[in-house]
């Protein structure tokens, strides 16, 4: 095979990252970004929808657009757009999302030196402050893994409940980690230091994240086990059943707020905190990137503040 390069149709128009400037057009880039992500392990899912965000960017602000051109100044403009201007609603979620585009996207330019400065770095998060997450209070805790309790006790005893209730507190994981789970996921080479293996796809690489469990409520995983026998994942049911599961758990310890997978998740969160966790211990057990962390970690002090500031009002 001949080693000479063959010469592209059009020569002004970039085919790798390496012939990225800040010359070069929006539109230009978006392929060359694309193929970035999946290098990174990104999901089709989050690919199409960085993609779209772009589009969304070019459509404001002229697809034509040299990317050295960007400011600071003209992405806030564009993402007051998106709240006000497009005539399309824009939830906090879809908001968030499309912001973290632009960190991801600019500081890819910024880091290949097509661009001097990242105008993405000191862009503005959002318009209004988000509402915080609703966590469960201490006495709430006990509340609902003594309901939980009593229900492995009643006429009909479930040992399924106290050991989903404890599973996500203890550990944080998400409901899609949980229905995926299966007894081989459960490390007990140390009795005394059990761990949870996490493990999940993306794009044929596996990664993994290991959390600590305490040998407790690896014996009400053997209570549960032998009493439902599950032939392959840990639990044998759908997602919606045990969001049923956890809302009569709720219910049962008077809890106001309909007990979920999200309220246990940020629950888990704050009780790391205040006992004393590092943000990267915390941050890798929830499985969030260093971008999705920012926004995570300043909600989770307001909610340990808030937390503590009622446990002294004596709410």
């Amino acid at each position: 095979m001949s080693d000479v390069r063959q010469i592209p149709l059009f020569p002004d128009l970039p085919t790798s990252a390496e012939d990225l400037n800040r010359h070069t057009e929006l539109r230009h880039t978006v392929s060359i970004f694309q193929q970035y992500l999946i290098r990174e392990g990104k999901s089709e899912h989050t690919i199409k929808a960085f993609t779209s965000d772009l589009q969304l960017l070019g459509e404001q602000s002229g697809e034509t657009t040299a990317v050295g051109q960007y400011t600071t100044t003209m992405l806030n403009a564009f993402l007051d757009w998106l709240e006000y201007g497009r005539g399309v609603p824009c939830s906090r979620k879809s908001y968030a999302r499309r912001v973290t585009t632009l960190k991801v996207y600019f500081k890819w330019l910024h880091t290949l030196g097509a661009i001097l400065h990242d105008p993405a770095k000191a862009v503005l998060q959002r318009s209004g402050p988000a509402p915080l997450a609703t966590v469960l209070a201490p006495d709430e805790v006990q509340a609902a893994i003594f309901a939980a309790r009593q229900m492995k006790r009643g006429e009909e005893p479930d040992t399924r409940p106290e050991m989903l209730f404890r599973l996500i507190l203890d550990t944080g994981i998400k409901k899609s980690e949980t229905v995926a789970l299966v007894p081989q996921h459960i490390d007990r080479s140390d009795p005394k230091k059990p761990l949870l293996v996490v493990r999940h796809k993306v794009r044929n690489v596996y990664k993994e994240r290991k959390i600590e469990l305490s040998p407790e409520w690896v014996r009400l995983l053997d209570e549960y086990l032998m009493q439902y026998r599950p032939q392959e994942t840990i639990f044998n049911c759908t997602a919606r059943n045990l969001e049923y599961i956890l809302t009569d758990i709720g219910e049962a310890a008077g809890i106001p707020h309909k007990l979920s997978f999200e309220m246990l998740r940020w629950t888990c969160a704050v009780r790391d905190t205040r006992a004393g966790q590092t943000e990267d211990y915390i941050r890798e057990k929830l499985g969030l990137s260093p971008i999705s962390w920012v926004e995570t970690h300043e909600k989770l002090k307001k909610l340990v503040e808030q937390q503590l500031q009622d446990e002294s009002a004596g709410v």
